[in-house]
């Protein structure tokens, strides 16, 4: 049993604050585990017909209930929002955490209706700070989520991956009420796999795909919604130069990243021309986790010029920088140097999967992935 602690203080202290916390993550990544840990008084899930039928008529259900009450896969009845409105207004003794698989349009539902009243905290896969630094290589190949990672064995998790893939086309999209054809999802969502870690081109996407630039990114958005990918922002305040203004493309979870690409074990891994995305995008996650960064605080830079930095964010008032490199050793950069100067780092480390950290330059350092929480105490301060 991995235990979650940073999390459920986290959803803990959102509920002392607001009367909902939406806790949102993809299917199967411990949310409702994580519930379960909030000692609730009340529990609904709305994929059990039980639950279901006894909220046929929520006002009556809820309003004779106090204490935490847990609804699990609330977008399966989104017109629970006026309602949970209308009783927390009228009775401060309850509180709702509410779990969701679809950010985006729960997002708006709630927002809309319950604005003021609620607090959200997003649920990922685990991250090497919870499965140790031992783990690290079978939390790459493997991904976060829970059952994959826990695996007997390496066949099992990818065998576990695969049918997740499935379920989540066959079923998970159409109960969010979009007509997607899985077969054809699927394919694009193997063709994004050769956009891991780059900037992605709508228009030589879409070609590529015999599709139009709106539905390419109608497909986007709901793969980004469902927390399967990750749209990082690019940095542009005026610098004065010509900068990359598209987005770039990451998968959250490095395994099912794997499954897409038919990547069994390590070694094979090792010998694919992806190694260098997938560990990007694994080292990227893990920054993002351990350092608790928000959306809203997180970018990447590049220029036209060549200068480029994988991970750009703003905290304690100050410009930091990450650059994600699979070397032995990396060394120093001109692209390096002229991200310090463009962006006014603080300071900027490369993150790669050695044992040693080390000093390249002034305010710029090479940290292995182990000790990113090292990181964290430097840009706390």
């Amino acid at each position: 049993m991995i235990t979650r602690k940073r999390d459920v203080d986290q959803v803990k202290k959102l509920q002392s604050i607001f009367p909902v916390t939406a806790l949102l993550g993809a299917r199967q990544t411990g949310k409702t585990t994580l519930a379960k840990q909030l000692n609730a008084q009340h529990y609904f899930d709305l994929e059990n017909p039980v639950d279901l039928t006894a909220l046929e008529n929520p006002a009556l259900t809820l309003s004779k209930l106090n204490g935490t009450i847990v609804i699990d896969e609330i977008q399966r009845k989104p017109d629970l929002f006026p309602v949970l409105r209308y009783l927390i207004d009228s009775n401060p003794k309850q509180n709702y955490v509410i779990l969701g698989s679809a950010s985006r349009e729960l997002i708006r539902q709630s927002s809309e209706t319950l604005a003021g009243r609620i607090g959200y905290h997003y649920l990922y896969g685990f991250n090497i700070e919870e499965t140790g630094i031992d783990n690290i290589d079978k939390l790459w190949l493997r991904g976060g989520f829970p059952r994959s990672y826990l695996a007997e064995n390496e066949e099992a998790s990818m065998l576990w991956r695969d049918n997740f893939i499935t379920t989540f086309l066959e079923r998970d999209i159409p109960q969010l009420g979009i007509s997607i054809p899985a077969h054809t999802l699927r394919r694009f969502w193997m063709m994004l796999s050769n956009y891991n870690g780059q900037i992605i081109n709508f228009s030589e996407l879409s070609r590529s795909f015999g599709i139009s630039d709106t539905t390419a990114r109608n497909y986007i958005e709901l793969l980004e919604g469902t927390f399967m990918i990750r749209l990082l922002r690019p940095y542009f305040k005026n610098i004065g130069k010509r900068l990359v203004k598209s987005p770039k493309l990451y998968f959250n979870d490095t395994g099912i990243f794997h499954s897409l690409l038919s990547l069994n074990t390590t070694n094979q891994l090792i010998n694919h021309n992806k190694l260098g995305a997938s560990w990007e995008a694994f080292t990227l996650f893990n920054c993002i986790r351990i350092l608790e960064l928000c959306n809203e605080e997180i970018y990447f830079y590049a220029t036209y010029s060549g200068a480029e930095l994988d991970l750009f964010f703003l905290k304690s008032g100050k410009n930091w920088g990450i650059e994600i490199k699979y070397q032995d050793a990396p060394k120093k950069t001109k692209s390096l140097h002229a991200c310090m100067t463009d962006l006014e780092l603080d300071h900027l480390w490369v993150v790669y999967p050695g044992d040693r950290d080390y000093i390249l330059d002034t305010n710029i350092s090479v940290i292995s992935i182990m000790n990113i929480d090292r990181i964290k105490s430097v840009i706390s301060q």
